[in-house]
């Protein structure tokens, strides 16, 4: 049976994160140490025993997350066996150090480089994010196309479920026509910025320096990129696909049916939390999901 490991991006985190691992796993401990000294703060600390807002704030939220999902597939040891990986948005950095794609010190550093220049480029202008319930992929498309401000599709996370992108004054442009049209609910996220945007536009070109430098190898098995929800083994695509993420939408719910297209049965989330095993169950209810952590019982 071939099996797709799946990694979770921001939103997954809870107080208490990885507490279990870092008790219990020796590896877990020397990894989440080693991210202590890397990053220059005690982010464990903030894993275990922060509160819900100490861990949104983002130069938080991306490493903890990244930290998790990589020390967990680690732990994982000779069961950890895919035959593919992919992670939603900040997942995809997860899944490459997993696959081998990466070391560790390296994706940990992008990620904490990624989440400081998203952070400053949501400083630079006022933009939000929200949650379109009920309606087909090209109906919300459309719409984002036809205003008369910066609003796009950003995360596909499963059919009926998109996330718009955008401007404060064009996500409630879209969010009204979209509602018109028969959206079941129009939810505005707490975030800090346009995410997957035109905004995300001088955090891309901040990343882009950090990626180029940074040492790619093949990773173990195809890595479905956010991107274009296509596998890929080649360093040199890998990282141009990794620049282009920050302003390019999330295919998740295309990435899913691509690799249950490429034979995969089941789908282990390795990260914190259960996002994407509901977000796959609502893809194709046809294949297996599961946490992580019950390979480690």
């Amino acid at each position: 049976m071939k099996q797709a490991f799946v990694f979770p991006g921001q939103g997954s985190q809870y107080p208490g994160m990885g507490k279990d691992l870092y008790d219990k796993y020796e590896t877990a401990r020397q990894l989440m140490e080693q991210a202590n000294e890397i990053l220059g703060f005690r982010i464990t600390d903030i894993m275990f025993a922060g509160t819900e807002e100490d861990l949104k704030q983002t130069k938080v939220t991306q490493p903890a997350i990244f930290l998790h999902s990589v020390v967990l597939a680690r732990i994982l040891g000779d069961k950890f066996k895919p035959d593919m990986v992919a992670g939603h948005s900040l997942g995809e950095f997860s899944a490459l150090v997993a696959a081998g794609a990466m070391k560790f010190e390296d994706g940990l550093l992008l990620v904490s480089k990624r989440a400081i220049a998203m952070q400053k480029a949501c400083d630079l202008a006022e933009s939000t994010m929200a949650a379109i319930i009920g309606l087909d992929d090209e109906t919300v498309v459309k719409v984002c196309e036809e205003i008369d401000e910066t609003v796009v599709a950003a995360n596909f996370n499963n059919p009926g479920q998109i996330v718009i992108s955008g401007s404060v004054k064009g996500v409630d442009m879209a969010i009204e026509r979209l509602k018109e049209l028969g959206a079941r609910r129009a939810i505005k996220l707490q975030v800090s910025g346009a995410f997957h945007s035109p905004f995300m536009k001088p955090a891309e070109e901040e990343l882009a320096k950090a990626i180029e430098e940074t040492q790619f190898a093949e990773p173990v098995c195809p890595v479905y990129q956010n991107v274009d929800a296509l596998p890929h083994t080649d360093p040199q695509e890998i990282k141009q696909n990794l620049i282009k993420q920050l302003t390019s939408p999330v295919l998740w719910t295309q990435s899913v049916r691509n690799m249950i297209a490429d034979g995969a049965k089941r789908f282990i989330e390795t990260g914190p939390g259960n996002v994407l095993q509901g977000m796959i169950r609502k893809i194709d209810r046809s294949v297996e999901v599961m946490s992580a952590t019950k390979l480690l019982n």
